[in-house]
């Protein structure tokens, strides 16, 4: 989608809907079914007990969401990418700290992308368990309704290489339909008492949390919460679809999930002794619905996975943008459309996919699995706000807007906090989870970035040299016949920067590690540009034919094939005389001008020599294992059938202790007694 196509229109409100709201849209599915649960069941509340619960879902809504989200937000876009690393690219210059609520709120929201898929499609799903079709109950057990539930998630990851573009338009409709009938299903149940719309009054809100009815008391907030889960969701896409088309079709959405919560108080306000038949826990959004629940059922399902979706894609966001900033390894990314924010990473595909199902195999139900629910993502909006207010500090210097930020960060600073503390009441029973996910991520965030952090503080000055101080003597050396010959074309994937620097680790794989003798000795650099399909290169060959720094510019869609490039431009150089001529005697392909290729990635591994000591040494170390365990590096330059060698170089940190050892004359046993 391009930046045109992200302005407001029908079709990109429609593929808005589609992507972004899948998981704040299947909020109605759980919401009111855990606030009802955690005071007792549906025994145990009145009417100033829904009517508050009511009250609170909406008005957190609306600040959370709306002002928070959809009003403040969304203007903190980072070359119309959003979410929160986006974020922190906008404000790192302004403290070296806010990496910190970065890193966390970061981790917190990958962990989410694990839970959503989970319990959405088992809550979905679990409608289906006893439901009686001609006498029949195809879905009586819970092993059934988790068996469905995996292969639907397995389903959903697989096509996720499709890209969310084509996902969007297909989705989009259903969507459409889906909100539609949640308002329509919830003005149905609200003729019943349209006094329901009390709870618009914020002050019966308020009134709930000092309720004597409230059995939880101010610890309700951590059902309530799940009312606006997804609203991250909102900033991460907003590079899919343009926060024109999410500013312009939020009303819709926010007015349709109002009206079926209404709906909800209803029904469970004249339905005071109702019990569900299979006699598991109430969920008042299917038992609202009559003789439509199939129907209702089938469209929560198509529903739950959108949100699912709308999860997945912003981890595909979330990851490459934390990449960028090197808070993770780098990673594998497709591009399935011709629009750079469309991607997906098929090493994150697998990760969330097996996370997911596992925590569907371990809590086993709906209810268990909205425990662990939510509570990452008030650590993630906490953050969120932290960052949020540094922005806005930025973009205004005068004394009177300072304040009235100030009283921005304090507002909803108190609010991410009650929440959270609220949702950590579900630690013991599944919170647990979800905070170990988000510690495990934040733990790989924390060593990769501080990892590179004490390596680049603590390499030798002179890590970098200029490859233009070194022709002289590559070309003597692809002269000399006093060696053989390594390869005759011999090329380093290495990132000269400014056309002239490059790390010294480079020359001495050429030099000093039993010197290789090429014909030509080629540096590529591999530059992604923001266009689709650009395929260019440039050349420097410092006035020599044998030594050639080359720099690609591939549009994000072009295949990264390195050697297949590399090949052409041989011919080229040679045709214009740039380059000597390479004929081969032995060949099977007659007049071939071209020899052979050996591809060298280099890779650090830490040496003996290094000085560092206690932590610091620990972070590097982490951080050269993560680097060997992430992705072949062969497959980021498409140099997996080519002659490749991963050559690991001695990385010495620190100022070695010159070591001495003392000479003495050899020990006389001239005198010694042989047995």
């Amino acid at each position: 989608m391009n930046n045109k196509a992200k302005r407001m229109s029908a079709a990109g409100l429609l593929i808005a809907i589609g992507i972004v709201y899948g998981d704040i849209g299947t909020s109605p599915l759980y919401v009111m079914k855990s606030i009802v649960e955690g005071n007792g069941g549906i025994g145990n509340v009145n009417r100033d007990f829904i009517i508050g619960s009511i009250s609170l879902v909406l008005w957190t809504v609306t600040l959370l969401t709306t002002l928070q989200t959809v009003i403040i937000a969304l203007k903190a876009t980072n070359h119309g990418e959003g979410g929160i690393f986006a974020l922190y690219t906008l404000v790192r210059k302004r403290a070296k700290w806010l990496v910190l609520p970065a890193l966390i709120g970061g981790a917190a929201i990958l962990a989410d992308g694990t839970l959503t898929p989970a319990v959405t499609v088992t809550t979905a799903i679990e409608g289906l368990k006893g439901l009686n079709f001609g006498g029949n109950v195809p879905v009586s057990t819970q092993n059934m309704v988790i068996a469905i539930t995996v292969v639907i998630l397995l389903v959903l990851f697989s096509i996720q290489k499709m890209g969310t573009s084509i996902i969007g338009k297909a989705f989009g409709p259903i969507m459409f339909l889906w909100f539609t009938f949640l308002g329509v299903m919830g003005v149905m149940n609200m003729a019943g008492d349209w006094s329901i719309l009390q709870a618009i009054n914020p002050i019966y809100a308020i009134r709930l949390l000092v309720s004597p009815y409230n059995k939880a008391g101010l610890f309700i907030l951590g059902s309530i919460f799940l009312a606006t889960t997804g609203a991250e969701a909102l900033y991460s896409d907003v590079g899919h679809v343009g926060k024109s088309n999410i500013i312009g079709s939020w009303p819709f959405v926010f007015v349709c999930l109002s009206l079926n919560y209404f709906g909800q108080g209803v029904w469970i306000l004249n339905n005071p002794t109702y019990r569900p038949a299979d006699g598991g826990v109430l969920n008042p959004f299917f038992e609202m619905m009559a003789n439509i629940r199939l129907f209702a059922i089938i469209l929560a399902t198509i529903a739950a996975v959108i949100a699912s979706q709308a999860l997945i894609t912003g981890s595909f966001t979330l990851v490459a943008e934390a990449s960028g900033l090197k808070f993770l390894p780098r990673m594998n990314i497709n591009y399935p459309s011709n629009e750079k924010g469309q991607i997906y990473i098929p090493s994150i595909n697998k990760g969330i996919c097996v996370a997911t199902i596992a925590i569907v195999l371990y809590f086993q139900t709906s209810a268990h699995m909205e425990a662990a629910y939510g509570l990452s993502i008030t650590i993630s909006m906490l953050m969120t706000t932290i960052l949020l207010y540094e922005w806005l500090v930025m973009k205004k210097v005068n004394t009177v807007w300072n304040w009235i930020f100030l009283i921005f960060l304090i507002f909803f600073g108190v609010l991410d906090i009650m929440f959270m503390i609220s949702s950590l009441t579900k630690f013991t029973h599944g919170g647990y989870v979800s905070l170990f996910i988000a510690g495990a991520i934040g733990f790989v965030m924390y060593v990769w970035y501080y990892g590179n952090k004490v390596r680049d503080k603590r390499e030798a000055r002179n890590a970098y040299v200029r490859l233009d101080e070194y022709t002289d003597m590559l070309t003597n050396l692809s002269h000399d016949e006093n060696y053989p010959t390594y390869a005759t074309n011999l090329v380093y994937m290495a990132n000269v920067k400014y056309n002239k620097f490059i790390k010294r680790e480079i020359l001495y794989s050429i030099l000093d590690k039993r010197p290789k003798r090429a014909k030509a000795y080629w540096f590529v650099t591999v530059n992604v540009t923001n266009e689709p399909f650009t395929a260019e290169y440039a050349v420097n060959t410092y006035g020599t034919k044998n030594v050639i720094n080359i720099q690609l510019y591939l549009g994000f869609k072009k295949q990264t094939s390195v050697n297949v490039y590399i090949r052409q431009i041989v011919h080229d150089l040679i045709a214009d005389g740039t380059i000597e001529a390479q004929p081969q005697e032995y060949t099977t392909t007659p007049g071939r001008d071209v020899g052979d290729f050996a591809f060298v990635i280099v890779q650090d591994v830490i040496s003996p020599q290094t000085q560092l000591v206690g932590y610091e040494k620990w972070l590097v170390e982490a951080r050269v294992r993560l680097q060997n365990l992430s992705s072949n590096p062969a497959s980021w330059f498409g140099l997996e059938y080519a002659d490749t060698i991963i050559e690991r170089i001695p990385l010495i940190l620190g100022r070695p202790n010159p070591s001495y050892i003392k000479r003495i004359k050899p020990k006389d046993y001239s005198n010694a007694k042989t047995k």
